[in-house]
């Protein structure tokens, strides 16, 4: 007996050329080093040049991507972005992605999540791949959030990047059983009561301005270790494993003392946990596929490894997948 499974057939990424350090910051807002890795573990991060968009940094890759798997562009079908920053209020960024890459057929889409994107974009193009509506696509997650961040604000301008990151997802028939590649489940989780706790304070329809993002630290880390560790469990209660059957712990970037705390509590070794917070920052839906593209470029993943991604964002939105590399 087969199954039809999305399986990972390559991940790629890109990060901007300009790297913003903790003792630059220091010479704009009223802060440290010492003070921001203390708080976050992030030593670095890096920002968009001028001009530089979202789809411009999808694309770039989409195409490292594309060329891990070893696969043409004019294979794919299906686009899913997820990115809280686009070009453009419409039309999506998904589709400049889409004709940058010289693709006439199929359908490209942006999906907005915040941090928890990139997790509800796979989730979103697994159930698509699975339906046969499509057979193979990219799914990408990019941000700017640089444009969005009040550089007068210390407790939230030293906290993000900018970056992008993406797989290749091929529809496959799998043999049934525990050896199966592919995505085996996601979970995806929101609770729009928690909404002013992480958000912007603009958009079309409100102020007619991109706004700036505003949050409620304590608030945030407070409720972000219970819940990603409860959708956590629901993952392997939908599949059978457990903590211990876990490879590699891919967790959203947001803030070290948050990725080690989720992983006490869900007794995964330190050794399992892939981080990048230190280096990236928080590149919210990007976050997730720089650092699977990270731990693959370090040779740290390998065929048969069972990966854990989640990840937790505003609104709030939270989310978890299980799959076989």
């Amino acid at each position: 007996m087969t199954i039809r499974r999305s399986v990972v057939l390559g991940c790629g990424s890109y990060l901007p050329s300009h790297v913003l350090t903790n003792e630059d910051l220091a010479l704009k807002v009223d802060t440290s080093d010492e003070w921001i890795v203390q708080r976050t573990g992030i030593h670095e991060r890096r920002i968009a040049a001028p001009g530089e968009t979202t789809s411009q940094m999808a694309t770039q890759a989409a195409r490292s991507a594309l060329a891990h798997a070893r696969v043409e562009a004019q294979s794919i079908d299906l686009i899913v972005l997820a990115t809280s920053t686009p070009d453009n209020t419409f039309p999506a960024s998904a589709v400049s992605v889409q004709a940058d890459l010289g693709i006439t057929r199929g359908a490209a889409f942006d999906l907005q999540a915040v941090c928890s994107g990139f997790v509800y974009a796979l989730a979103t193009a697994d159930a698509l791949l699975r339906s046969g509506g499509f057979s193979r696509a990219l799914v990408i997650g990019a941000e700017t959030f640089s444009r969005l961040l009040d550089w007068t604000d210390r407790s939230t301008c030293v906290l993000f990047g900018d970056g992008a990151g993406a797989v290749v997802l091929d529809a496959q028939d799998q043999p049934e059983g525990p050896n199966a590649r592919g995505i085996l489940t996601t979970q995806l989780r929101s609770d729009g009561r928690h909404k002013s706790k992480l958000y912007v304070d603009g958009g079309p329809s409100s102020t007619g301005t991109v706004g700036h993002l505003r949050m409620e630290g304590r608030e945030v880390f407070r409720h972000a270790v219970a819940m990603i560790t409860d959708v956590v469990e629901d993952a392997f209660k939908a599949t059978g494993y457990t903590s211990a059957d876990i490879d590699w712990f891919i967790p959203h970037q947001a803030n070290k003392r948050i990725i080690d705390g989720s992983a006490h509590k869900l007794g995964i070794a330190p050794a399992k946990i892939v981080t990048t917070v230190d280096r990236h920052g928080n590149t919210s839906a990007a976050s997730i596929p720089l650092a699977l593209a990270d731990a693959l470029a370090e040779r740290r993943i390998k065929r048969g490894d069972l990966l854990l991604l989640e990840a937790m964002g505003g609104g709030f939105t939270w989310g978890a997948a299980l799959l076989r590399w």
